[in-house]
């Protein structure tokens, strides 16, 4: 049998390249070698308030951009994660054996409310949601008992906690959970903001300038480009150049997956001005029959709903029997067999 692979998206902001070269592309890769659940995770985006109409466009957004992208639902479940009601009550009886110590720690959780609180000048609009997100994301892996988690750098800490909850379950309860793997298959590209290419992009980022996302027009992907921040080198030159020129080199060798040898070959020397047009048209042929792809799926809503509640169907025997078994270790009530 396969290994079960779990991994979840924010129905939030816009995704862009660099979400596609460092994650979707690599999902679409790995799916057919896992038994693959993608997961839309709105109920981590309330964390933070969403506007309702907003959020419901968004998960059908991200979907369609799923599908897009090539997870193909013959091969993975896609899913949206308030749909299947025991992400939710997995996360509350995995809550009550998780110390608030570790949450407290989480850099995510730190960096997010510094954030809120400058905003609002008051520790009494940090929801606790947000404090409990990393169990909520621990409930949704360990619920489908997945061996395999592709996350960013940005998620570590949360994937490692999922295994120390697990841990400290087992300690009391008993082997309940698999175990997800620390080491994980191959990432895909590390995508830098155009703006500041020191900084990953980031969907959340307000600059104009800073992100390609998925759905810009042509033109507008062209003009990001352009403008990307580069060094004060005239031309390429691959021993001294700067993180936004090494970052327009990733974009286009992620893209057009050549190796190290033929991008010396082709880039060394070229002046900036040509470097940005042959990433933006590079972007461009791939971004335009993917945006098509997206259009078709977004025309069809019956379509989407479909595969959408096909997932959900699908790996809602999983989900129950993880529960099934949680609320008995833990001497819950059950029904009698």
């Amino acid at each position: 049998m396969k290994s079960r692979l779990f991994s979840g998206v924010q129905p939030t902001g816009n995704l862009h390249i660099g979400n596609y070269l460092g994650a979707l592309k690599n999902f679409v890769r790995l799916q057919s070698s896992y038994e693959s659940i993608f997961c839309i995770v709105d109920l981590h985006a309330i964390t933070i308030y969403q506007e309702p109409v907003q959020l419901r466009a968004k998960n059908r957004e991200i979907a369609g951009l799923f599908l897009a992208a090539g997870i193909d639902p013959k091969l993975s479940s896609i899913i949206v994660q308030s749909q299947v009601a025991a992400h939710a009550e997995l996360a509350w009886m995995l809550t009550c054996v998780t110390p608030i110590g570790w949450l407290y720690r989480m850099t995510q959780f730190k960096a997010k409310s510094e954030t809120i609180r400058e905003k609002s000048d008051t520790q009494d609009s940090i929801g606790d949601g947000l404090l409990q997100y990393p169990v909520l994301m621990a409930a949704d892996i360990l619920l489908y008992q997945a061996k395999v988690v592709p996350v960013g750098d940005d998620q570590a800490q949360h994937r490692e906690l999922t295994r120390d909850i697990a841990q400290r379950f087992t300690s009391l309860y008993g082997e309940t959970f698999v175990m997800p793997e620390t080491s994980l298959p191959s990432v895909g590209a590390r995508i830098m903001g155009l703006d500041e290419p020191d900084k990953k992009m980031s969907k959340s980022a307000t600059g104009a300038g800073h992100a390609v996302a998925l759905l810009d027009e042509p033109s507008l992907i062209k003009k990001k480009i352009m403008r990307a921040t580069t060094d004060s080198n005239p031309a390429v030159d691959f021993d001294t150049m700067g993180p936004g020129v090494a970052n327009l080199l990733a974009i286009y060798q992620a893209f057009d997956e050549c190796s190290d040898d033929t991008m010396r070959e082709r880039f060394a020397g070229m002046r900036y001005g040509d470097l940005k047009k042959t990433v933006a048209e590079k972007t461009i042929e791939h971004i335009e029959p993917f945006q098509k792809r997206y259009r078709e799926m977004m025309a069809d809503p019956a379509y989407l709903d479909g595969i959408l509640k096909a997932g959900a169907e699908r790996v809602q025997p999983i989900a129950a029997a993880t529960v099934q078994l949680v609320k008995e270790r833990m001497g819950l009530y059950t029904a009698s067999r």
